[in-house]
């Protein structure tokens, strides 16, 4: 019962997460948007494989990365073991920022 209450809370603050963090503007015409990562969330939060959507959407926003992990807001998510496993998955490379 508490890890459904804890996943779900971890669920809900991510989601709260990704509306309420502004755009980090980027060169190359992308837009860096984390809730671009929306589809990301389920592989995230477990050890579920990522979706090729998150996949694509992961290696769109790879321009983005460092200025998410500089956000102490988002830093937290984007160095996560989950998040890092996620990006293997997806052969995305962590960037040295």
């Amino acid at each position: 019962m508490v890890k459904v209450m804890w996943g779900s809370s971890l669920a809900l603050a991510v989601a709260l997460l990704l509306v309420t963090v502004a755009n980090i503007p980027v060169a190359e015409g992308v837009t860096c948007s984390p809730t671009e990562l929306a589809s990301c969330s389920p592989a995230f939060m477990s050890a579920s494989p990522p979706s090729a959507t998150c996949c694509a959407k992961l290696r769109e926003q790879k321009p983005c990365l460092c200025g998410y992990l500089r956000n102490p807001t988002l830093s937290q998510y984007v160095n996560s073991p989950n998040a890092k496993k996620v990006a293997s998955s997806c052969n995305v490379a962590t960037p040295k920022c």
